[in-house]
């Protein structure tokens, strides 16, 4: 578990470096045009929120409450996969290192 904690760790903070590099040097309208006008650019993109979505479902299964679950979900949508490492890091300390529980959540029973 804690190998799956520092992973999430990890990529909470590679994630948090490039997006704000991505907010300071770059020009969101301008490179989202840009993306959207190439075939590989939009596969890319799909491909990112078809993740989301299947995340998601673990989310909404996971959580009890449909608004906590539908909070993470805007999130995940606006933020992409640092919400996913940010869920799953938050996910494996709320645990106590109990896998069943990571992937349960309060389901587990």
């Amino acid at each position: 578990m804690n190998i799956a904690k520092m992973i999430s760790a990890m990529g909470l903070l590679a994630m948090t470096a490039i997006i704000g590099y991505a907010f300071v040097v770059g020009n969101f309208a301008a490179e989202g045009a840009w993306l959207v006008a190439h075939p590989w650019g939009i596969v890319s993109l799909v491909d990112l929120y078809v993740g989301f979505a299947i995340f998601s479902i673990w989310i909404v299964y996971r959580e009890r409450s449909l608004a906590r679950a539908a909070v993470w979900i805007a999130l995940m949508i606006v933020l992409g996969n640092w919400t996913a490492a940010l869920y799953m890091l938050l996910a494996l300390n709320a645990s106590g290192g109990d896998w069943r529980k990571f992937w349960l959540g309060n389901r587990v029973g």
